[in-house]
């Protein structure tokens, strides 16, 4: 099918740099979500890709040939936004089949085409049907379809799935991994949502102030953060981080100290631990602090605690209950700590 390759890509506005110097290769049939927050370059980063953005610096390579010259609509890339873009006054399956009259397939392969994209969704009973007719799931099968249809070399995907509630996405993104697998196309997804990054990529970008901050699997990029904003953003809830003074193998901040780490030298830092790596004790801990909420959930029960003016996150038994404003101890798991530097936030190794 596809491979992508990005060459120092930039893109600036006068003198407001939206993105800078990315360097990255996806390889064919590879599914990589572009992860950050609002403005961080990941959307103008994949406009860039599909030819609706051209770059300020760097070159973008489809299968080996420079395309910074090539319209969109010559790179076969399929394009699937937030919202839906359905056309109100046709058909499901005229609004799937348009792709194939725009890029004037012959006529008499349109029913196969279009009823096959359509069975890949399950959307095959309702091609008669009107876009106002149909859910707002059904919708965005059908905005899938449309790209499916005419085979093309990279998906990409903008945020397709933001518009659903919480049951439909969790639905739809079993759908479009399965898709995604079937039809063995590159594909190229933008979210700020890292529970969809973390489900549906082969591997993460995080992005942050247009630039990379680190590239790896979802195992990687949850288990060996590189620096404090990756580990502050993946995560439900994130990861603590807690700063304080390391010296002579001790971390000690207000109402903590974690002794026995090997990790030399003075220096201001920041301890990361995970919520599921901080345990409530009835005896002495690493941590001391007073239970400032508790929020139930069923299967957990999510535990904040009040230390000096740090709040942690814990995620605690099920049955875990305790009175508001109570004092508790809290162990880490020693060898699941993460530290960082206090002024760069990289990671300390």
């Amino acid at each position: 099918m596809a491979e992508i390759e990005l060459r120092n890509i930039s893109k600036k506005w006068g003198h407001f740099v939206g993105v800078k110097d990315v360097n990255l290769t996806i390889s064919d049939e590879e599914f990589v979500v572009f992860l950050g927050p609002s403005g961080c370059g990941k959307t103008t980063t994949m406009r860039m890709i599909a030819g609706l953005e051209d770059p300020s610096g760097g070159e973008v390579v489809i299968d080996g040939e420079v395309v910074n010259e090539v319209d969109a609509r010559d790179r076969d890339v399929a394009m699937v936004f937030q919202s839906y873009a359905l056309y109100p006054n046709m058909t499901i399956y005229e609004n799937i089949r348009f792709p194939l009259r725009m890029r004037r397939v012959p006529k008499e392969q349109h029913a196969a085409l279009v009823q096959r994209a359509a069975e890949m969704v399950e959307l095959g009973d309702y091609l008669e049907r009107k876009p106002g007719a149909l859910s707002g799931g059904q919708r965005q099968r059908a905005a899938l379809a449309r790209a499916v249809v005419r085979q093309p070399h990279v998906f990409l995907m903008d945020e397709p799935l933001s518009n659903l509630d919480a049951k439909l996405r969790t639905a739809m993104r079993v759908q479009l991994k399965h898709l995604q697998r079937q039809l063995k196309i590159t594909t190229v997804y933008v979210t700020h949502d890292q529970v969809e990054a973390m489900t549906l990529a082969d591997r993460i970008v995080i992005m942050d102030g247009g630039e990379i901050q680190q590239i790896g699997t979802p195992h990687e990029i949850y288990g060996d953060p590189a620096n404090t904003f990756v580990a502050g953003f993946i995560g439900s809830p994130p990861m603590n981080l807690i700063a304080g003074h390391l010296e002579g193998g001790v971390f000690s901040a207000a109402g903590l100290r974690v002794e026995g780490l090997a990790l030399e030298g003075s220096r201001e830092a920041v301890l990361g631990v995970r919520p599921e790596d901080c345990h409530v004790n009835g005896a002495a801990g690493h941590l001391t602090g007073r239970i400032f909420g508790i929020e139930p959930t069923g299967d957990q029960t999510f535990v904040s605690l009040r230390s000096d003016d740090t709040l942690i996150e814990i995620r605690a038994d099920r049955d875990f209950r305790a009175p508001l404003d109570s004092t508790a101890q809290i162990s880490f798991d020693l060898d699941r700590l993460y530290f960082f530097d206090a002024t760069s936030g990289e990671r300390l190794r």
